[in-house]
């Protein structure tokens, strides 16, 4: 058992002493903070964009159709830009370049990491809604319904079913995206590992602690992905 209290002592000696694990904890807020928030950005970015790129909305007025067509062309660049430059380039120009009067660095990372992670979301919804036969709309239609009401009441639903996993990857990833959050000076998850870091001379004990700590989000989402799939399924059985 000599191995474990080598660990031990090297774990106690690293993290516990002066209370620097607070570091991890500090740095888990941040984290999680810009993560939940970069979703729900994210998603709404994103199922704007898809319902566009996918033709949902059909209008006969001419002015709205030529509207329409401005955002299709605007989406385009959007997500040709965004899928060809690198996230951590995305951050850095939005923080010192682009909101420059926002001092709040999580603020930046929140809307740097949700217009990111937009246009992925954009492809995997608009590929779930090209995924529903056509015959959905069609048959929606021939009982009365609106395109509209027919799209979010028929074609939705079953696009989401589609396109769940995809979604759930997007999720994790961008979680642990993250971890570049402190290349503007935030004190994320893998920033709090990286002060013990410096501070003790210690690299494997902070960053393996970083890591674990990653782990258990990704599982536990995952998980929460996994029982929320089930339950659609049940659904469709019942």
């Amino acid at each position: 058992m000599t191995w474990f209290t080598d660990i031990w002592n090297q774990f106690y000696e690293t993290m516990i002493v002066d209370e620097r694990y607070l570091q991890i904890f500090w740095g888990l807020g941040n984290t999680l903070t810009i993560t939940i928030v970069a979703i729900l950005i994210g998603t709404l970015i994103g199922t704007l964009v898809a319902m566009v790129k996918a033709k949902v909305f059909n209008p006969r007025n001419a002015v709205l159709k030529f509207i329409f067509k401005i955002f299709d062309i605007i989406g385009s660049i959007y997500l040709t830009v965004i899928r060809g430059t690198p996230m951590i380039l995305q951050l850095m120009l939005m923080y010192y370049a682009i909101l420059t009067n926002i001092t709040n660095g999580v603020t930046v990372a929140c809307i740097a990491f949700g217009i990111n992670s937009g246009a992925y979301v954009a492809e995997v919804i608009r590929t779930g809604i090209l995924s529903v036969d056509k015959g959905q709309m069609e048959a929606g239609r021939s009982l009365g319904l609106t395109q509209t009401t027919t799209m979010f009441k028929i074609i939705f639903p079953q696009a989401l079913k589609n396109v769940l996993p995809a979604l759930g990857n997007e999720f994790i990833a961008l979680l642990k995206e993250t971890s570049v959050a402190g290349y503007i000076g935030i004190h994320d998850l893998t920033k709090g590992s990286d002060i013990i870091r410096t501070v003790t001379y210690d690299s494997f004990t902070p960053l393996i602690s970083a890591g674990l700590v990653y782990l258990v989000l990704v599982v536990g989402l995952t998980s929460l992905l996994g029982c929320f799939e089930r339950r659609l399924r049940k659904s469709d059985i019942r």
